[in-house]
């Protein structure tokens, strides 16, 4: 008899670490940005779904290890260790101290898990070690893989990237060219080899000062544990909106307001409903602006804060859409320099700061193949984000034009939502 509780179900743990088919030369290191350094407490994870076929029948472990040697010898940053200079700033040595590997078995089938619609769901396909960088920064590795197989024959592959690392480009990049090297295919001859920094930057105005951008919010110093304390359980939670869905609520806004938009006003409206004490006005929008077809290390990331002077809970969704669509000056150059000039004094967090919006929708996930074998289901969130949550908008599913939603909010309140949704507007 299978447990309830879904922890109980996956057994069978094994630990291994991958590192560079080469030796990376000496001394090598990765310095961090500021704007690196400004997501050091938020980690990217996704998970990848694939239906039980002989293509995964036939992979084992040690075949699906071999292609990440040549991966590793091109992102050897990844397989680093956080280490400090003489100041206190971190960076990566490139000491080929390898990538995590967990090998696990669930004793559902993929349709079983995937029909439970619990919070946290995906947090049992990542290892427990995952949640964050330290308490030993010197040993902790920044990415982990987890391969999960499931009862069916099936598989999940969850992948867990320190965010300080690059944004979800980068790390959707570097997952993709594994399942190209996996399948056989040579490097592709455009693709560009990380961005090694000879330097730290060090052309920051001495006459600014070291105000705040309204888009993070200090935290407490964290020292050599990597993790953001949150005041409330924050909990995940993935809905679809099909296309069919959306058509209906951009008909009830504006056919002339993007999807992102249309989504991030909905959601805006609901949250502060819940919120009735004590509602977002100032709201964070996140978009990446990195190329996607290159494999270059980097957090390019947009952000711009969205006020509203009236109650938005009250405030109709074409105005609040009209709201998020205004243009707003880019706040992360402002960041940077700032984590730049207060790299030991300062620890912050983005994600979550202000209820947050992150429109993820031009990334294509299911560009993971295994042997021509894409996912058909994929789910993506973020560790580390602060109490007041994030709304992310993701790529629907393979042949659909709709979106999937994952929210990051406390535990309370994703019950409370998908309560109103469901009633008000019909979304399970």
């Amino acid at each position: 008899m299978v447990s309830s509780n879904l922890s109980d179900a996956i057994h069978s743990i094994r630990l291994s670490t991958v590192v560079p088919g080469d030796v990376t030369p000496a001394n090598t290191v990765h310095h961090l940005t500021g704007g690196d350094l400004a997501l050091k407490l938020h980690y990217l994870k996704s998970v990848y779904y694939f239906r039980p076929s002989d293509v995964l029948m036939g992979l084992t472990i040690p075949s699906l290890k071999k292609p990440m040697f040549p991966l590793l010898n091109i992102y050897y940053p990844a397989a680093g260790r956080i280490r400090r200079d003489e100041t206190g700033r971190p960076h990566i040595k490139c000491n080929d101290g390898g990538v995590r590997i967990v090998e696990a078995c669930c004793d559902l089938t993929m349709e079983e898990w995937l029909d439970r619609k619990e919070v946290d769901r995906n947090r049992r396909l990542f290892p427990d070690k995952a949640g964050g960088v330290g308490p030993d920064i010197y040993f902790s590795p920044t990415v982990f893989i987890q391969f999960t197989r499931f009862k069916c024959g099936g598989m999940a592959i969850g992948f867990s990237w320190a965010h300080l690392l690059g944004d979800a480009v980068s790390a959707s990049n570097f997952i993709n060219l594994w399942g190209q090297l996996l399948s056989g295919k040579e490097i592709p001859k455009n693709f560009q080899l990380h961005n090694l920094k000879n330097d730290p930057e060090k052309s920051i105005p001495a006459e600014l000062d070291s105000v705040l951008p309204s888009s993070v919010e200090q935290v407490k110093q964290v020292g050599d544990f990597w993790l953001n304390s949150n005041t409330q359980r924050m909990a995940t939670f993935s809905i679809e909106l099909t296309a069919t869905k959306l058509n209906y609520l951009q008909s009830k806004i504006s056919t002339k307001i993007s999807i992102f938009q249309t989504i991030a006003s909905l959601l805006w409206q609901n949250i502060a409903k819940i919120r009735a004490e004590k509602e977002p006005k100032l709201v964070t929008v996140c978009s990446n602006s990195s190329i996607e077809s290159n494999g270059i290390l980097s957090n390019q990331i947009k952000v711009k804060t969205v006020a509203s002077n009236s109650s938005p809970a009250k405030t109709e969704l074409l105005e609040l859409a009209k709201l998020l669509n205004k243009e707003a000056i880019d706040e992360m150059k402002s960041v940077q320099d700032l984590l730049n000039r207060e790299t030991e004094k300062l620890d912050v967090i983005l994600y979550g700061s202000n209820l947050t919006f992150v429109d993820m929708e031009s990334i294509n996930f299911y560009k993971l193949e295994l042997k021509g074998q894409q996912p058909v289901h994929v789910e993506y969130n973020i560790d580390g984000v602060g109490d007041e949550g994030a709304v992310l908008v993701l790529q629907g599913h393979v042949g659909t034009s709709g979106r999937v939603i994952s929210l990051i909010l406390p535990e309370e309140e994703i019950l409370q939502l998908r309560e109103l949704l469901e009633n008000d507007w019909g979304i399970a």
